[in-house]
């Protein structure tokens, strides 16, 4: 499961915004991405290339299938 989700550094800290569903003491992954790393025109390049590898993905005739298997 992937969660994008802000918080604040606070004494040595990351404080969550808002709390999440998940049991004490889970494992998780923290990647950190502050306002100033990125440039927007950086933003928007890693964006652009998104967007191409899920339409790569999810736009070809592997999955006309799965879309007349919905039709019916």
């Amino acid at each position: 499961m992937t969660t994008t989700l802000e918080a604040t550094y606070v004494d040595g800290k990351l404080v969550l915004d808002k709390p999440l569903p998940l049991p004490d003491k889970a494992h998780v992954i923290v990647t950190i991405e502050t306002g100033s790393d990125t440039s927007e025109s950086e933003r928007a390049a890693w964006l652009k290339l998104s967007e191409q590898s899920l339409l790569k993905a999810w736009d070809n005739p592997q999955d006309d299938v799965f879309h007349d298997l919905l039709t019916k």
